[in-house]
């Protein structure tokens, strides 16, 4: 490899090799056997114990993820057109691939659009933005505004990006947490952080500062629409319903009664607000239960009064300290 490379290097193990090779995206910090010197976000290029290179990517020595591969191309060089380039490859594939369904999805998605630690969804006008790396949390600021302007290109009306930096992963990056509306050139700051969407036919209301998440889990769509299929003349039991979209997509089409528990009694409250905004309100019952207590008696007290029950659970475990917490699920 060149030495006129102008990024600092460091070099990993032959088992990360192999790993990285196999298209990991990652790099362990026990990975490493060798680092020259660098600054924590920026950018190194990753060589094997022989020194060939195998990609580049943002490190950061706060996290056990030591370095988030962004290319494997030697040739690229990460200026602004390289990511531009890169946004507008990622909004292009949602065109492609949604069938004309935009103006809710899931724009950005981390890793599997090479943005390793963000993603930005799309509610109507309004995109929400996590990002979980120090890299891309540096260079956000380009990235949000190229994003706009890619979008804006293309007739779609955004009127702002907000931040939901307030998940506890940021701390494993050494970054605080926040959310808020990132300020944008030539953009008024919105006052609202509600709105409403549609998705398969559904309208919902996306409380997108204080929902899972960015507000609302767009990564299932398609398994909403795929369950709704299922549903018609069925007896249908939704758990952890969150704001109601599993047991929605049901009553639309056509089950024959559907039951919808979670824990959160803000989440079965918004969940009824999305059955009235459709008019389905008297088509589910929802409850505010814990899904672990119920789930035991009706095994035993109502076994075969349901025909299809949708299990979507909150993470179990997050790390390897856990896994037996979570085995007892």
């Amino acid at each position: 490899m060149k030495q006129t490379r102008p990024y600092p290097r460091v070099t990993v193990t032959r088992k990360a090799e192999r790993s990285i090779v196999a298209g990991h995206p990652w790099v362990y910090g026990t990975e490493l056997t060798g680092a020259g010197p660098y600054e924590n976000g920026g950018l190194v290029d990753v060589l094997s114990p022989r020194g060939s290179y195998l990609g580049t990517g943002f490190i950061n020595d706060r996290s056990k993820i030591r370095v988030r591969l962004i290319s494997r191309n030697a040739n690229d060089r990460f200026d602004e057109a390289f990511y531009e380039r890169r946004l507008r490859y990622a909004w292009e594939y949602r065109k492609a691939v949604m069938g004309g369904d935009l103006s809710c999805c899931r724009v950005i998605f981390g890793e599997a659009d090479q943005f390793p630690g963000l993603t930005v969804d799309r509610f109507s006008n309004i995109l929400v933005a996590q990002t979980l790396s120090l890299g891309i949390e540096k260079i956000k600021p380009m990235l949000f505004r190229l994003l706009h302007r890619i979008l804006a290109e293309d007739g779609q009306k955004i009127d702002g990006i907000y931040e939901r930096n307030d998940s506890a992963i940021r701390g494993l990056e050494g970054l605080e947490q926040n959310k808020g509306f990132f300020p944008l050139e030539g953009l008024p700051v919105p006052q609202e952080t509600k709105t409403r969407i549609t998705e398969n036919g559904i309208d919902y209301l996306v409380d997108f500062e204080n929902g899972q998440k960015t507000g609302f889990f767009l990564d299932q769509k398609y398994n909403r629409r795929a369950v709704a299929r299922l549903c018609r003349g069925r007896r249908v039991l939704d758990c952890f319903t969150d704001t109601g979209s599993f047991a929605l997509n049901a009553a639309k089409n056509g089950a024959e009664r559907v039951r919808a528990v979670d824990i959160s009694e803000t989440a079965v409250g918004a969940a009824k607000a999305n059955a009235r905004l459709n008019g389905l309100q008297d088509r589910v019952d929802f409850e505010a239960a814990n899904v672990f207590d119920l789930l035991p008696r009706l095994a035993e007290q109502a076994a075969g009064e349901y025909d299809l029950v949708i299990l979507d659970p909150p993470a179990f475990t997050k790390s390897r300290r856990t896994v037996s917490g979570a085995e007892r699920g």
